[in-house]
């Protein structure tokens, strides 16, 4: 590989760890700040998605960067960094249309079908990773996308099970709603790219 090909991957590579640390990082600025200055009471869970409250739909966007404590903010972070990179890996533009769309997806599924209470957390997101990398491969028809699915579904296929309804405090409705987020825009992505 000649060196201006090496440099052209370590850029690339520094511009996905700054993108994706740098989401993390407000991730956990946001619970520090939460958990120092808003203790008490609902905290800044109160910015989340309310379903069906005209409020609530400010958690659209707010919702994803809120934590309900440190737990769980540890299991959103590291599932966020691995699958928000493999979808960096064919295209670093693809992972803000692909969270932009799954977002929305999971957050208005929520406010509007959402059990009653705030939902928070980056976990729709997530979920729309997942939707995205198993079926990106199927909606593609290439080989490379195809193993690349059936890898994700190997080491995070057990994550499906979120979906369904039954964990007390677990919102399986944005879990639901970004996982077909993330096919939706497996679909419509790999459509952009039949028309490049």
């Amino acid at each position: 590989m000649s060196n201006s090909g090496t440099k052209a991957i370590a850029s690339e590579l520094k511009t996905q760890a700054t993108i994706l640390g740098g989401l993390v990082a407000i991730f956990w600025i946001v619970e520090i700040i939460d958990h120092i200055f808003f203790s008490k009471g609902m905290g800044l869970a109160v910015y989340g998605i309310l379903p069906r409250n005209p409020m609530g739909l400010r958690g659209i966007l707010f919702g994803p960067f809120l934590h309900g404590n440190f737990p769980h903010l540890i299991a959103n972070t590291i599932p966020f960094l691995t699958l928000g990179w493999f979808i960096m890996l064919q295209e670093t533009s693809d992972f803000l249309l692909v969270t932009v769309i799954t977002a929305i997806a999971s957050g208005l599924g929520v406010w509007l079908f959402g059990s009653p209470g705030f939902h928070i957390g980056a976990s729709g997101v997530i979920f729309g990773y997942l939707g995205f990398l198993l079926l990106r491969g199927y909606f593609e028809r290439s080989f490379a996308g195809i193993f690349f699915s059936v890898v994700v579904a190997f080491f995070y296929g057990s994550l499906i099970a979120g979906v369904l309804p039954g964990q007390v405090g677990i919102s399986w409705e944005g879990h639901l709603f970004g996982l077909i987020g993330g096919v939706l825009a497996a679909k419509l992505m790999a459509r952009r790219q039949k028309y490049r």
